[in-house]
């Protein structure tokens, strides 16, 4: 890799980092190849970007194995983990970073789908990939870091309740699997990003809701997927966080200070 190589432990590491073809997967991506580590990077829908994605990390001189499928699904998960393991020759970490809203819903118009939708796709996916993962992890210890989000904590903003309920279940299934995993040498934390300028806000969030989350952030500004890839690599170097568990590190630029 033409990038210095600055944590030493993460090299030649496997790691697969789902939902890794756009926003802070991808950029966590190229992070983890610019360490020396080999990726698996976890897509769906976004083939066009996974393929060009994984053309740069290859042309840097990074190891990168394409996975694609349907994270709201637990089989299509478990095969992607599988497929990982099989790539490298077992697996050092796992990124739990597939996600999304699916769609702005009040809680007065709710459905069964909508919340189903959202659920699989943001805490069954977790469940699954983690389950999978846990006896590759085993033979090796590692870790798992879960992508939450600060609506986890703050109820979320208008539409987007159900999605923030997701994301708080995520943030506490990192605490009940660091106490069970960690006497298998297996690290669980999570990282939980605030208002971050990626294809997701493109998606669900207008520029006035934008704007009114600016007005609540310390900092002044929005963040970027580069900004919260710092975090990750602490928390998957053995050497830096060893004695961390169960925390979720807020990347947000002041606006919610736990």
């Amino acid at each position: 890799m033409s990038a210095q190589l600055v944590i030493p432990d993460l090299a030649g590491k496997s790691v697969l980092i789902t939902g890794a073809s756009t926003g802070i997967g991808a950029a966590l991506a190229r992070a983890f190849a610019a360490q020396g580590a080999s990726v698996g990077l976890h897509y769906n829908s976004s083939v066009d970007a996974a393929k060009v994605l994984a053309g740069e990390i290859e042309t840097a001189g990074g190891k990168v194995v394409l996975i694609r499928g349907d994270a709201s699904k637990s089989g299509e998960m478990t095969r992607v983990v599988e497929e990982a393991a099989g790539a490298f020759g077992g697996l050092d970490g796992l990124i739990n970073n597939a996600g999304g809203m699916v769609a702005r819903v009040p809680y007065a118009e709710m459905t069964d789908e909508h919340y189903d939708a959202v659920m699989d796709l943001n805490a069954r996916s977790v469940l699954a990939a983690s389950t999978a993962a846990i006896p590759h992890l085993k033979q090796r210890g590692g870790f798992i870091i879960n992508t939450t989000s600060i609506a986890a904590r703050n109820g979320a903003s208008n539409g987007a309740g159900i999605y923030g309920s997701s994301k708080a279940f995520v943030s506490n299934v990192t605490r009940g699997m660091a106490k069970e995993l960690i006497p298998f040498g297996i690290r669980v934390n999570g990282v939980a990003p605030g208002v971050i300028t990626t294809p997701f806000h493109d998606r669900y969030s207008t520029a006035q809701q934008l704007q009114a989350a600016l007005a609540t952030i310390p900092q002044g500004r929005l963040g970027t997927a580069e900004e919260c890839v710092g975090a990750y690599l602490f928390l998957a170097s053995e050497m830096l966080s060893s004695y961390i568990i169960g925390q979720v590190i807020e990347v947000n630029g002041g606006q919610l200070m736990p």
